[in-house]
């Protein structure tokens, strides 16, 4: 992944791989973020996404990467979008140029490097479930400690 930034990695490539092909189960998705049980389809994906990401992506790290996401979102002019997706009420939607923009290019080669998808590819999934994610990841409006 991009050089100090292992949590926000694992963590866009979690919601790239896993929430993508997961979108109708979001909230199921973010539950296992932590602790999954790879006998359930949604926890077997997970496990995959995980290795296939380095094996090492946790709980902490996901809460880590989630404020590191939201940081350099609000750095790079997307600051109103990020925070709509952390407070209640309607989530701001973002496009694929919003989200490399705000990510860097550095950060999306090595996603789609490690992940396998086209830099397109992973820009879409990423525009379409960040959304949602942060939104479930946030539920009482608040960024997790």
């Amino acid at each position: 992944m991009a050089r100090g930034m292992p949590s926000l990695g694992a963590l866009l490539g979690l919601i790239a791989i896993a929430g993508y092909q997961n979108r109708d189960k979001i909230g199921e998705f973010v539950k296992g973020l932590g602790a999954s049980d790879p006998n359930t389809p949604l926890g077997g994906i997970l496990e995959s996404a995980r290795k296939s990401l380095g094996g090492g992506a946790t709980g902490a790290d996901m809460n880590s990467g989630l404020g590191e996401l939201v940081d350099r979102l609000r750095q790079n002019g997307q600051g109103a979008t990020a925070d709509s997706w952390v407070a209640t009420g309607a989530n701001k939607p973002i496009n694929d140029s919003e989200v490399e923009r705000a990510l860097g290019p550095d950060l999306i080669d090595s996603l789609a490097k490690q992940t396998g998808l086209s830099r397109a590819d992973l820009l879409s999934r990423l525009a379409s479930v960040l959304p949602d994610v942060v939104d479930k990841m946030t539920p009482e409006g608040l960024l997790p400690q």
